[in-house]
C-alpha cells in the first residue's frame, strides 16, 4: 500500500468534462456581464476619451495623484512603525512570567482587536478636534493625527497577536536551549524566540502593512486628504470621478503588488539564512543544518 494519501479522488474524463463546461460557461457570463456594464457606461458618456485622458493628464498627477499619495504614504509609513512598537511591547507584555502584567495586556490588545479601525479615526478626530479648539495642536492637522492614531491602535493589536501566537507556536526545545546555556526567561525570550517568531510571521507581517495602506483610505470620512480624497476631489471638479476612481484604484494594486513582492523577497532571503551547510572538517563531509 503507498503510504501517500489525497484528500480527494483524482477527477475522471467525465469529471473533467464537466468542469470544462462549468468554467466555459461561467467566462461567457462574465463576458456578457462585462458587455452590459461597458454598454451601459458608453450610453452614458463613461467611455469617452476626454474624461480619461483629464483623468490622467499632467495636472491630475502634480495636483491631485501624487500629493495625494505622499500622505497615503507618509501616514501609512508612520502607523507602520508606530503599529510595530506597539506589537512588540505588548506581545513581550503578553508572554511575561507574571500573569497580572498579562491579563492586562490582553484585555487591551484584544478591546483594540477588536473596536472597529473606522469608530477608532473618528473617536480621535474628535479628541484632536478639541485639542485644536484649545490651541495645543493646530486644527487642521486633527484628521492626520487621528487616522495614524486609529491604525497604530487597531494594527498594532494585530501584531501582538501575531507575536504572542508566533512565540507559541515555536518548539519548547528552543526555549529549554536557551535555559541550558544559562539564559534567563526574558533573554530567551528577546533574543531566541521572537527574533524566530518573526521570521516565521514575516508574510503576515507583511499583509498586515498592505491592510494599514489601504485602511489609511478610512481617512477621507474625516476629511483626511489623502489619495482616494484626491481623487474625489478631482474627479467632482471635472465630471469624471468613476474615472479619477479608476486611477487611484490602480495606484493602491500597484503599491500593494509591490509590497507583496517585497515580501516575498525578503522572506526567502531570511530564511535562506536559517538554513545552509556547515563548513566541513577535514577528513569529515558537510553536513546539513
Amino acid at each position: 500500500m503507498s503510504a501517500r494519501s489525497v484528500l480527494f479522488d483524482a477527477p475522471g474524463p467525465k469529471a473533467r468534462r464537466n468542469v470544462l463546461i462549468v468554467n466555459v460557461v461561467a467566462l461567457i457570463g462574465v463576458a456578457i456581464v462585462a458587455w452590459i456594464v461597458l454598454g451601459m457606461l458608453n450610453e452614458r458618456g463613461q467611455l469617452e476619451p476626454s474624461r480619461w485622458i483629464s483623468a490622467v493628464n499632467g495636472n491630475a498627477w502634480s495636483n491631485y495623484y501624487l500629493p495625494g499619495l505622499q500622505f497615503t504614504l507618509q501616514s501609512a509609513a508612520i502607523a507602520v512603525v508606530t503599529s510595530v512598537l506597539f506589537g512588540l511591547v505588548f506581545g513581550f507584555l503578553r508572554l511575561a512570567p507574571y500573569a497580572p502584567i498579562r491579563a492586562v495586556s490582553g484585555v487591551v490588545v484584544e478591546f483594540f482587536r477588536a473596536v472597529p479601525v473606522l469608530l477608532m479615526m473618528v473617536f480621535f478626530y474628535q479628541v484632536f478636534a478639541m485639542l485644536g479648539r484649545a490651541g495645543v495642536i493646530p486644527s487642521a492637522d486633527g484628521p492626520y493625527f487621528a487616522v495614524i492614531v486609529g491604525l497604530t491602535l487597531y494594527n498594532g493589536a494585530v501584531i501582538a497577536e501575531l507575536v504572542r501566537s508566533g512565540v507559541k507556536s515555536l518548539p519548547k526545545g528552543q526555549r529549554e536551549a536557551a535555559a541550558a546555556i544559562g539564559m534567563t526567561p526574558n533573554q530567551s525570550l528577546r533574543l531566541v524566540e521572537v527574533p524566530q517568531a518573526l521570521v516565521a510571521m514575516l508574510p503576515s507581517l507583511l499583509s498586515q502593512f498592505v491592510v494599514i495602506l489601504k485602511d489609511s483610505a478610512l481617512g477621507y470620512l474625516i476629511g483626511f486628504y489623502e489619495l482616494l480624497q484626491y481623487a474625489r476631489q478631482l474627479g467632482s471638479g471635472q465630471g469624471n470621478i468613476l474615472q479619477t476612481l479608476v486611477v487611484a484604484a490602480v495606484v493602491f494594486i500597484v503599491i500593494n503588488v509591490l509590497l507583496t513582492w517585497l515580501a516575498t523577497l525578503l522572506s526567502t532571503k531570511l530564511s535562506s539564512k536559517t538554513a545552509g551547510r556547515t563548513k566541513p572538517r577535514a577528513g569529515s563531509s558537510a553536513v546539513k543544518v
